[in-house]
């Protein structure tokens, strides 16, 4: 069994992930950093903190592996900085922090189409985190690339509902790279991932996250 730390368990995948770590024989104890606290669960580790102001020392960070699921969009965040900050940044500084405290498995929420080298911000902010990732030192790096997302979010996401109803009607017609992805299924290909660290660097695109 081991110990895992959750980045994001609020969000769409992060939900369903900290579902599954709490229920797995697998995980001893899931450390959840969130900004508002979260129900407790006699597994659950819930430090309330300030992600630009995370502390470099703290005792929770000593995990085993870490799952990391944050991710906003710009519209959401307000500002391309402010978009960077949360899905560039934030996972950087959980994973250096992490590492820095004996862990040796990340696994990443990514996106299809990341790649520091695309002239579309988005994709590129997602290509150049993963890059940044790969330098730390992991023994086991996991890159989840997920495409469209299914789900039921708190609050839809611009397009995202017209997007869904229009590529869920073609679905069955679709290349599977360009398939909806349940939001589950992103969870526990992240958990497996983290939990297995399988050691080297991997990428799972969207097509593979669909079984």
């Amino acid at each position: 069994m081991g110990r895992l730390l959750l980045a994001g368990a609020t969000g769409l995948v992060g939900q369903a992930t900290l579902q599954l770590a709490l229920a797995s024989p697998q995980v001893h104890q899931v450390v959840a950093p969130t900004r508002r606290p979260l129900p407790p669960h006699p597994k659950l580790l819930n430090p309330v903190v300030d992600f630009d102001t995370l502390p470099r020392d703290a005792e929770w960070w000593r995990v085993d592996a870490v799952a990391c699921a944050l991710g906003t969009t710009i519209r959401a965040a307000g500002s391309q900085d402010a978009f960077r900050r949360v899905d560039h940044d934030y996972p950087l500084m959980i994973a250096r922090h992490a590492h820095a405290h004996g862990a040796q498995s990340f696994a990443l929420v990514s996106a299809m189409g990341a790649d520091a080298g695309s002239r579309i911000f988005y994709s590129r902010t997602k290509g150049e985190v993963e890059n940044a990732l790969a330098g730390i030192g992991f023994a086991s790096l996991t890159l989840l690339r997920p495409g469209l997302l299914g789900g039921d979010r708190t609050q839809r996401r611009t397009g995202e509902r017209w997007a869904l109803r229009v590529l869920g009607a073609l679905d069955p017609a679709l290349p599977k790279r360009y398939r909806i992805v349940p939001a589950e299924r992103v969870a526990q290909a992240l958990l497996d991932a983290a939990m297995d660290a399988v050691p080297g660097q991997h990428v799972i695109p969207s097509e593979h996250l669909l079984g």
